[in-house]
């Protein structure tokens, strides 16, 4: 089905805004320890509930807050709310079933397969993938509208609000005064002022895919996924390329801080020496970036200064649901990726997974 192929470009950015204020701690990289918080493995579904007696769809793209995680459950085209402190899930946003383009309130609005998702603190922001839109949650009412691009108007073009026009987002991140956008079947990274609905291309050119490294328009995307920032810089999947790039935001200068193009592997090493396989998803805390390398069903860890890259937890190869320390541990599919800075939270097909 067509509309499902749009699943490979998930993202789960988080707003750099929370990001820059997380703990000092950082994540247990030592012995980190994964648990299920939400969902039921292997059993979708839409129902509200507390833990395993929640149900979503294929749950993509997630943020928090450090009290609540946000996720895009794609599938259901809703957005939910998880309460990290007593795993209830409720859903914020959406109707389960039924897809849509319609701004309004709660189950009144209506999305079509979003994916990416993050926040400023009061506003959530929805990669709304087969509308072809961004649009805009406040958190407290769950009223949705569109700030940017028109619904089922596929395109390219910089400009404001629904005059803009994107080709099928899925990663989304902020600094609190812009997002930046994986507008991944044009192959760019997009920025758009939150104030203004103002849209312009940052780097890559639209139809122009590859993996070259270089500024703006010169540099070259296979299939942007997931975005995430830390105010200066842009870190961003490259799915196809099986790559992590890195760019300045000031200059959209583009460099590949880890990872071969086109080369698969599960291999932890140093920038080029490292491998990826179909990674889709990214956070960051204060020194580290997270990856959720969704082929070898592992996380991976790389360190912002130097580019090394180790696995966290799962392992490769080994799919599964396990809940256990590091490599011991398995996932499914590991899609969306945030932290709160002590902790990891992973969407992992129909459950929500922790690693702390």
């Amino acid at each position: 089905m067509k509309n499902k192929l749009w699943i490979t470009g998930i993202v789960i950015a988080l707003a750099v805004v929370l990001v820059s204020g997380v703990s000092k701690g950082g994540i247990n990289s030592s012995d980190p320890v994964v648990t299920t918080i939400a969902g039921e493995k292997m059993t979708s579904g839409s129902t509200d509930g507390t833990g395993t007696a929640a149900r979503f769809n294929f749950a993509a793209g997630i943020t928090t807050d450090g009290t609540n995680l946000y996720v895009a459950d794609t599938y259901n085209h809703t957005i939910r709310k998880v309460v990290i402190s007593t795993a209830e899930v409720t859903t914020l946003a959406g109707t389960a079933g039924v897809s849509g383009s319609t701004d309004g309130t709660g189950a009144a609005a209506l999305f079509n397969y979003p994916q990416g998702i993050t926040m400023d603190g009061t506003n959530l922001y929805i990669a709304d993938t087969n509308n072809y839109t961004i649009r805009k949650v406040v958190i407290s009412t769950g009223e949705v509208t569109t700030l940017a691009g028109t619904a089922g108007a596929f395109g390219s073009t910089d400009e404001s609000g629904p005059a803009a026009r994107f080709g099928a987002p899925s990663g989304i991140t902020t600094d609190g005064t812009s997002l930046y956008v994986a507008d991944t079947w044009n192959g760019t990274i997009r920025k758009i002022v939150i104030s203004t609905g103002e849209v312009t291309t940052l780097a890559g050119t639209a139809g122009a895919f590859g993996s070259a490294d270089g500024t703006g328009a010169d540099a070259r995307f296979s299939y942007t996924t997931g975005i995430a920032s830390d105010g200066t810089n842009l870190y961003v999947v490259d799915n196809r390329s099986n790559t992590i790039r890195k760019i300045v935001i000031a200059t959209g200068d583009v460099t590949t801080l880890a990872g071969t193009a086109g080369v698969s592997g599960s291999t932890d090493g140093t920038g080029s020496a490292a491998f990826f396989f179909s990674p889709q998803a990214i956070t960051r805390d204060e020194t580290n970036l997270y990856v959720a390398d969704t082929a070898n069903r592992t996380i991976r860890k790389i360190v912002i200064p130097t580019g090394e890259v180790t696995t966290l937890a799962g392992a490769a190869g080994a799919p599964g649901s396990t809940d256990g320390s590091a490599t011991a541990a398995r996932f499914g599919a590991p899609y969306g990726i945030t932290t709160d800075g002590t902790s990891l939270y992973v969407t992992d097909r129909g459950t929500i997974r922790k690693i702390q």
